[in-house]
């Protein structure tokens, strides 16, 4: 149901200011002197200076700290489908949170096009101008093949946060769960409910980071090899999750779960599966806005630990953890990837912020407004280049 009260205060906030940013100037133009340093002819001289030498474009003009926020519109949100111009509204609240929590200008981009080849033909055209691509509400698995060919043919990162922002959170959310239950992850039993981006990009980092049991549901049913509805994405987790092979769905892969992991629909998870799964089960489900399974009906069937998409619960997980710092590191370091080396260091520099004295099962996970999560995101990632000694950007 919506909030009459929040529909009526959002509609008036967005049209009193007409929008959530704008691009103002850095420099005085009152005189004809700061006119001809900043125009015509002074700013000839930083195209001269540009030509010769390319990689001057990130000092001498916006493009170092600038990042394009795209989206064809096709899945925002909770909406869906809504095309790219209801999109913009999504795409100007991340730009302004990459600039609140970073300091890194970002500006939306909302393509008239579903044509995954379009859209990164789009993108490539429009690079020169950013130093870094966060792709943002697009349909999987057409992310999947923009976000590769992406980052195979550009020079600066890509980034689908729907997909790796996500990951990122959750994997920090887990490492403070499981040092609060005594689990470890190597041993524990992980069930993701949700095979779409969020889902396989959550399954990926997780086996990265050392996880070893991961079983995978889907709308169609239980990730498993063989099975001839799966996309290339999923037929790849396919071979490296589910091996007890078990076919069916959810009902069918919780029992004995020391995690449950929820992409995917409201109310999918009963109180009873919970009470199937191992004790102190950890729960995250993230279906927005109604949740797989309310907290109070996880904790009364047993969870230790219960996280959700909302900020009306403990344990929010919430992309703005990950993605201004992600950027701001590497942007910093000019790095041409964001590895999956840096994204679980960005995980652990999420999960460091909680030090073990305020370890609480209703605060694993650092909240969306902290102000010091950015910084130790972008240290964490920073500090990941220089050890893995990652290439730089070109220009």
């Amino acid at each position: 149901m919506v909030n009459q009260n929040l529909k009526a205060d959002t509609l008036a906030l967005h049209r009193m200011h007409r929008g959530k940013i704008e691009v103002t100037s850095k420099l005085p133009v009152d005189t004809a002197e700061e006119l001809s340093l900043v125009y015509t002819p002074g700013v000839a001289e930083i195209c001269r200076e540009i030509a010769a030498h390319p990689e001057e474009a990130d000092n001498l003009t916006s493009k170092g700290n600038m990042v394009a926020v795209v989206t064809d519109g096709t899945a925002v949100l909770g909406l869906g489908d809504i095309g790219p111009k209801a999109a913009l509204p999504v795409m100007e609240g991340k730009s302004l949170l990459f600039k609140k929590f970073a300091g890194v200008d970002a500006f939306p981009i909302c393509l008239d096009t579903k044509d995954p080849k379009e859209i990164i033909s789009i993108v490539k055209a429009l690079a020169p101008t950013f130093s870094g691509i966060n792709l943002e509400d697009i349909s999987a698995p057409r992310c999947f093949e923009i976000e590769e060919q992406l980052k195979k043919d550009l020079d600066i990162p890509v980034f689908h946060d729907d997909q790796h922002g996500t990951a990122i959170v959750v994997l920090a959310g887990l490492i403070n769960a499981l040092k609060l239950t005594g689990k470890s992850k190597e041993s524990t039993k992980v069930v993701i409910n949700g095979a779409g981006a969020a889902g396989i990009a959550i399954a990926d980092l997780l086996l990265y980071a050392g996880f070893r049991d991961l079983t995978l549901v889907s709308i169609e049913g239980v990730i498993a090899e063989g099975a001839d509805w799966l996309n290339d994405k999923q037929r790849e987790l396919s071979l490296k999750t589910n091996h007890r092979k078990v076919q069916g769905g959810l009902d069918d892969v919780i029992d004995h779960a020391d995690i449950f992991i929820g992409v995917s629909a409201p109310d999918l998870l009963k109180a009873p599966q919970v009470k199937r799964m191992n004790e102190d089960p950890i729960i995250f489900a993230m279906a927005n806005p109604v949740p797989e399974i309310y907290p109070d009906v996880a904790k009364a069937a047993g969870a230790a630990v219960v996280g959700t998409g909302r900020s009306d619960f403990p344990n929010q997980i919430n992309n703005v953890l990950a993605f201004p710092g992600i950027f701001k590191g590497a942007l910093n370091k000019r790095v041409r990837n964001i590895t999956q080396d840096m994204k679980v260091a960005a995980a652990e520099g999420i999960a460091r912020v909680i030090t073990d004295d305020q370890l609480s099962p209703d605060y694993v996970i650092p909240g969306a407004l902290d102000q010091t999560v950015t910084d130790a995101v972008a240290k964490a990632v920073e500090d990941s280049v220089i050890e893995n000694k990652e290439p730089l950007a070109q220009c």
